[in-house]
Formats: structure tokens, sequence, C-alpha cells
């Protein structure tokens, strides 16, 4: 692939990653919070935010299930947008790590990239992972109608 067609890959990923983060905030602002951080209780639904209101948070007026649902699919598509953004970033500055840090330095620079590139892939996998097993545990409670998050 071309340098150049690559860049502009990587560089729309990080555009829309950031639009991704910025619709996230935003229906986190507007809503008071969103679903992971949200509960159920006797079948209303109801969405929460870390610091908003008071510095505990506090939970919002009772939301539809639509909402709440969107709200916990949206949270989950932010481990892996955060991910793919900070991955395409060192993609692009891959070759620029690589000058600056010496041969002769104690690890070399592609080491330092690839080992980045690693722990970054892992972290987002994992945290999305734990994300969509908490949204089934959800769906669950809905189906059979118990509470949850409380």
């Amino acid at each position: 692939m071309r340098r150049i067609i690559r860049n502009r890959i990587l560089i729309s990923v990080i555009a829309l990653g950031l639009l991704n983060f910025a619709l996230y905030t935003f229906f986190y602002w507007y809503f008071q919070g969103d679903a992971s951080n949200g509960f159920i209780r006797e079948g209303e639904f109801f969405l929460k935010g870390h610091f908003l209101r008071v510095p505990d948070g506090q939970a919002s007026e009772a939301v539809s299930r639509g909402v709440w649902i969107y709200s916990y699919l949206h949270s989950i598509t932010i481990w892996p947008t955060a991910g793919a953004v900070v991955i395409a970033m060192l993609i692009l500055s891959r070759p620029h790590i690589i000058a600056t840090i010496n041969s002769d330095s104690f690890f070399d620079g592609r080491l330092l990239v690839n080992g980045c590139l690693l722990v970054v892939a892992a972290v987002s996998v994992i945290s999305m992972a734990i994300f969509v097993f908490n949204f089934w545990q959800a769906l669950e409670a809905i189906r059979v109608g118990q509470d949850f998050g409380l």
C-alpha cells in the first residue's frame, strides 16, 4: 500500500474516532450520564454520570429502554475507538520515534512502538470485553425482569 493512501486511512481513523468520542461526550452530557454507570430498578432504566450534578454522581430521570441500550452500546464503542485512534497515531509517528531513539539505547524505537501497540490493543480489547460481558448481563436481567446495577 502506498504511504499516502495508508496515511489518509490512518487520519480518517483518527477523525472518526474523535467524532465518536465527541458524540459520546455530547450524549453523556445531554442525558446526564450513561447506562454503563446506570442501573435498572423495577423495570425503569436510569443513567448515571460521574461528577455530574454532585461529586458522587446522581442518577438521571428514568429513560426509555432504547435510550438505555443505545447509551450502553455507545459506551462499549469507546474502548475500540480509543484504541484505534492511539494505534493510528503510533503508526503515523513510528518513523519519527524510531529515528529519535538511538541504536545504542537500552531498547530501540521499533521495540517501543511495537510494545505500545501491543499494550494499547490488549487494553482496548480486554476493556471492551468487560463492557460487553456486563451489557450481556444487563440484557439478561432485562429479559427476566430483574433489577441490575444497584
